[in-house]
């Protein structure tokens, strides 16, 4: 006869949890981060409703990520894009050529 590990719940008890969790409900969204279907990583739908101008941020200058993706579209939309763009003017370029190149 085996004793049962004083760390592990009995069978029963451990079914009973896994089916209280699955039955509890997900606020965690369809991704399991928050985010709702359909919505990118790292972004709220706060954020890609407000106007790039407004950010508190946004005359800081472009991120790495902004720059490195900026440079990818406008080489495929046959542009060139300033060196010294805010965040604000990057993301704002970015929809733009999303749009012309038809990532968006």
């Amino acid at each position: 006869m085996t004793e049962q590990s004083s760390q592990q719940p009995p069978a029963d008890d451990a079914d009973q949890a896994l089916r209280d969790a699955q039955d509890a409900e997900d606020t965690r969204g369809a991704h399991g981060d928050g985010r709702p279907e359909g919505q990118e990583p790292g972004s709220t739908t706060a954020d890609a409703e407000k106007d790039p101008e407004t950010w508190v941020t946004g005359d800081q200058p472009a991120t790495g990520p902004q720059r490195s993706y900026l440079s990818t579209l406008a080489q495929e939309a046959g542009e060139q894009v300033p060196d010294d763009l805010t965040k604000a003017h990057a993301s704002e370029e970015i929809d733009r050529l999303q749009d012309k190149t038809g990532r968006g």
